[in-house]
């Protein structure tokens, strides 16, 4: 089982939207230092990607010092370095633009989308399984 959350977003290349779905879960503490990380084979036969293109998301976590590649025992989530303020919303950056400009459309005010965030954020507040476009169920 993946463990994060991830749904297929056609336009943009799987290969970015599965390394920001990672980094996003490593960024955020979903996923901690020392838990295992799915492997290139776990990644490709869950997801349904190619296996070339889990190998290139593992290499790139790796690059980026996220995950850690240990002979024998497998990929673990390496020990992150301390993500400020701004970096966690540079992850949410493109989703909050998304939810602005929509919001804009409506006429919705500042409060009332706080106010909706707010609620959202409540109702999601304990983890849940998702299924995915393709039918895979990730946490």
């Amino acid at each position: 089982m993946i463990p994060f959350r991830f749904t297929f977003q056609p336009g943009v290349p799987l290969y970015e939207q599965v390394v920001y779905a990672a980094h996003k879960a490593i960024i955020s503490g979903q996923l901690r230092p020392g838990e295992p990380f799915p492997s290139v084979r776990t990644l490709s036969k869950e997801l349904k990607i190619n296996p070339n293109t889990a190998h290139r998301v593992i290499q790139h976590l790796t690059n980026e010092g996220l995950v850690e590649i240990h002979p024998g025992v497998g990929t673990i989530v390496a020990k992150p370095p301390q993500a400020t303020a701004a970096a966690r919303a540079d992850l949410l950056g493109s989703e909050l633009e998304a939810v602005v400009v929509e919001a804009k459309k409506l006429g919705m005010k500042l409060a009332d989308v706080m106010a909706a965030l707010a609620d959202h954020w409540e109702r999601l507040d304990t983890p849940e399984t998702i299924t995915t476009e393709g039918g895979l169920e990730t946490k």
